[in-house]
């Protein structure tokens, strides 16, 4: 009981520190969060999820994922250098700890009917968190909208749009983007062409002093 009434003193004094009204409780989810953050952990302190070591092996099997996503796990293992039950326990791990987020076909956007593709730099007229989530909601319902990325300086929003033609974009954005609420302004620009589409992020398959994990043989 003293413990607990010496724990909830400190507490409040450390609250009382940070001022600004911190209380005990939101002190104590402010710190959660802060390690959850400092060790990875997906969703926050209440998801245990922390983050694997990433060795070579790891890294080669992201590699090659990212490239051809539709690789078996046979050829993947033996990529990797592994067998391929190990293999397969690496995947499922990198999935369950956030490093593979999903997997997605590429698809040719010309020969489905998309001929235009058209970056909107999109300017709100408040950017209270409110307005700025309120706009990240309505653009999830919009399918034209491929990617959305909130910026910092002058424009608010960079938008990457599809359309079959630039009379559908045009209609796209007189009748959904600019008659949303709080918007103040929206700058089109037309692609003309793209010169490198190259998804997710590089990854160093050559890291100095990188071992093979504890797995280094890696028996089924």
């Amino acid at each position: 009981m003293a413990s607990g009434m010496a724990s909830g003193m400190a507490l409040g004094t450390l609250a009382d520190g940070y001022g600004c009204g911190a209380t005990p409780d939101k002190l104590i989810s402010y710190i959660s969060n802060k390690v959850a953050q400092y060790y990875c952990i997906p969703g926050g302190a209440g998801e245990a999820m922390q983050k694997v070591k990433l060795d070579r092996i790891d890294r080669r099997i992201l590699h090659d994922l990212q490239a051809e996503g539709r690789i078996t796990n046979v050829e993947l293992s033996k990529r990797a250098g592994i067998s391929a039950p190990p293999c397969l326990r690496r995947v499922r791990a990198l999935e369950d700890t956030g490093y593979i987020l999903g997997y997605h076909a590429d698809l040719d956007a010309k020969a489905l009917g998309f001929h235009v593709t058209v970056f909107a730099q999109v300017g709100l007229s408040s950017q209270a968190e409110p307005d700025l989530e309120a706009f990240e909601n309505t653009v999830q319902d919009w399918p034209e909208v491929r990617e959305c990325f909130m910026l910092a300086g002058e424009t608010d929003f960079l938008l990457k749009i599809v359309a079959a033609d630039w009379d559908a974009y045009q209609e796209f954005l007189t009748t959904k983007l600019t008659a949303t609420p709080n918007i103040n302004h929206v700058r089109s620009s037309l692609s003309i062409r793209a010169a490198k589409t190259e998804p997710g992020v590089p990854i160093n398959l050559n890291v100095p002093g990188d071992g093979e994990g504890d797995e280094g043989g890696e028996a089924a």
